[in-house]
């Protein structure tokens, strides 16, 4: 049974005492603080404007170890083909307005509330959450955003008003990731889209015990940003 978080309360249940639909807590705020807890023990938002806050820890979990990336072979011939360029953090802002407002087919609401996209913004500017964007031009055409704790990046949402547009970010991510010994990417649940990608479930076990040598993690002291100079 889902279990109440008392308001101001920032203390979690233990993620493995969530139901079998993953969901294991309702409370009636979120809080950039409550956000670096929970996703510090695999625990994520979802819910809709209006409905209390749930919580969730899906089991098995879906993740994307960096070093499987699958790139195909038409998307491959797209990024070496591509005029469109790359970037990271420069419209954070811009990526995760997208993300909540994108039309997606079989939903009919968003699940990124104002709540959540007000404090993905704080910790944007605290240096925990990051975008990577693509550009036609001037035009921002994708992108994706997350959270970073230590060498766990937490994935949130992308979107594309180009064809691959939020593929080519992606790939883009994981290289970077790669770079910087990211142990896995947290995608929290499947889709077709990442699992073509290379994500996979792992057991809960398996997911927490990724966790357990994260759990206290800062964020890292390098640039969150592409070297250009190549």
């Amino acid at each position: 049974m889902p279990y109440l978080i008392p308001q101001r309360l920032d203390v979690f249940p233990h993620p493995e005492l969530a139901d079998s639909e993953g969901l294991l807590a309702f409370s009636t705020h979120l809080t950039p603080e409550s956000l670096l807890l929970s996703y510090r023990f695999g625990i994520f938002p979802w819910y809709h404007q209006d409905d209390p806050v749930m919580w969730w820890y899906t089991h098995p979990r879906f993740v994307l170890f960096p070093n499987e990336l699958k790139i195909s072979k038409s998307l491959r011939r797209s990024l070496k083909k591509t005029t469109r360029t790359f970037s990271m953090n420069k419209a954070f802002e811009d990526v995760i307005f997208n993300c909540q407002t994108i039309s997606r087919k079989g939903q009919e609401s968003t699940w990124i509330t104002q709540e959540l996209k007000d404090a993905f913004i704080k910790l944007h500017k605290l240096g925990y959450a990051h975008s990577v964007e693509t550009w036609n031009g001037d035009k921002l055409v994708g992108g994706i955003y997350g959270m970073a704790l230590g060498k766990i990046f937490y994935g949130e949402s992308m979107f594309a008003l180009e064809s691959n547009a939020s593929k080519m970010a992606f790939v883009q991510l994981v290289e970077f990731l790669k770079i910087h010994n990211f142990k896995l990417i947290d995608c929290q649940q499947e889709t077709a889209h990442l699992a073509s990608l290379g994500a996979r479930s792992i057991s809960s076990k398996k997911f927490l015990d990724a966790l357990r040598n994260n759990i206290f993690a800062q964020p890292d002291s390098f640039v969150w940003r592409f070297d250009t100079s190549k």
